[in-house]
């Protein structure tokens, strides 16, 4: 039987000829993006999109029948994929094992968008060092109620430390409600390390501005503000990627920005049909992320102040064992109260 949605389109990339089947199929319904348009989409993007992503383990969220069908997280590449295709192994939280593509190239990109992706969510460390993390990754999450215009600002104050402490980091739209600030890290951290920084990001930014900002973990406890989801930096974490688009209706990208857009800048706006034409008339906005490696120590040395003066450890998320110096791990709402 034909294929309803159009055979196939063959795409030259990376030195090699990827194939896009269904290419027809309507992939984001609100302007009638079809898979291959994302595919295209990627291919524009290829060359600022490969400096983010590039011998990166990545997990991929699928939706074969587009935003509006079922979604699902593919950790493990099947067996029938191609030859060619870069996988390494990985470890979720519990230990658990599983092969994942690593993007080698756009090729790799657009195997995986042929498979319906609409969401890569790349580790913070390169395949062939597993053990050094290179990414610092501050996620300004909006608790209910919170104006992206409130995520503006919480970005802007965060810079501003960061740039005191002599760090620079380089801004990107979630392509949802939110912003992340990524900081290239200098070797020798690992996973723990860029945590223990994140979480002294986040008190100190709660410190300077309580009523805008929380590095609460509890739900409960953050009111109506932006929260530094500090835990996103726990080892095989991972967070949205650069570039990527995301599942929504109208093809949003997490697109990265210059700081000097942030006051004039519309998240919506930014999607596959929209993003090409900004690489091509500004450039890449993180072009320069890997010319200086940023050293995290005066954060970490920030986190240990704060532990030899009693203050212990952020709650970590459930999956994860009861980790050293950490706080209780139960919601003040249900912690039991004293006799």
């Amino acid at each position: 039987m034909a294929d309803q949605h159009g055979g196939s389109i063959d795409f030259e990339v990376a030195g090699r000829v990827v194939s896009i089947t269904s290419p027809d199929k309507v992939m984001f319904p609100e302007h009638g993006d079809t898979k291959a348009d994302l595919a295209r989409y990627y291919v524009a993007v290829g060359e600022p999109l490969m400096r983010t992503v590039r011998d990166r383990p990545t997990l991929l969220q699928r939706f074969p029948n587009g935003v509006g069908g079922q979604s699902f997280f593919q950790k493990r590449i099947p067996d029938s994929a191609p030859e060619w295709l870069h996988t390494t192994t990985v470890s979720t939280p519990n230990g658990t094992t599983s092969r994942a593509i690593v993007m080698a190239d756009v090729a790799h990109v657009l195997w995986a968008a042929n498979q319906g992706c609409l969401g890569f969510h790349p580790w913070p460390y390169r395949a062939g060092n597993p053990e050094e993390t290179d990414e610092l990754r501050l996620d300004l999450d909006p608790s209910p109620g919170v104006t992206f215009e409130m995520v503006r600002q919480a970005a802007a104050q965060v810079r501003d430390f960061l740039n005191e402490e002599g760090i620079r980091c380089f801004p990107k739209t979630t392509g949802n409600r939110g912003l992340h600030l990524y900081v290239r890290v200098e070797p020798g951290w690992d996973s723990f390390g860029a945590r223990q920084a994140a979480v002294s990001v986040a008190r100190e930014m709660e410190r300077r501005h309580p009523e805008l900002i929380t590095g609460a973990w509890w739900k409960e406890e953050r009111g109506t503000r932006v929260f530094i989801d500090f835990n996103q930096n726990a080892p095989h974490k991972t967070v949205f990627g650069a570039w990527c688009v995301r599942s929504r209706v109208g093809g949003q990208v997490s697109t990265p920005f210059r700081w000097e857009e942030l006051d004039s800048l519309t998240p919506d706006e930014l999607t596959l049909r929209t993003v090409p034409a900004r690489v091509e008339t500004g450039g890449d906005p993180w072009a320069e992320i890997d010319d200086e490696p940023q050293a995290i120590a005066p954060l970490v040395d920030r986190y240990r102040a704060d532990l030899a003066a009693g203050i212990p450890d952020a709650p970590w998320p459930p999956v994860y064992p009861k980790m050293p110096n950490e706080a209780s791990r139960v919601a003040p709402s249900r912690a039991r109260k004293p006799d």
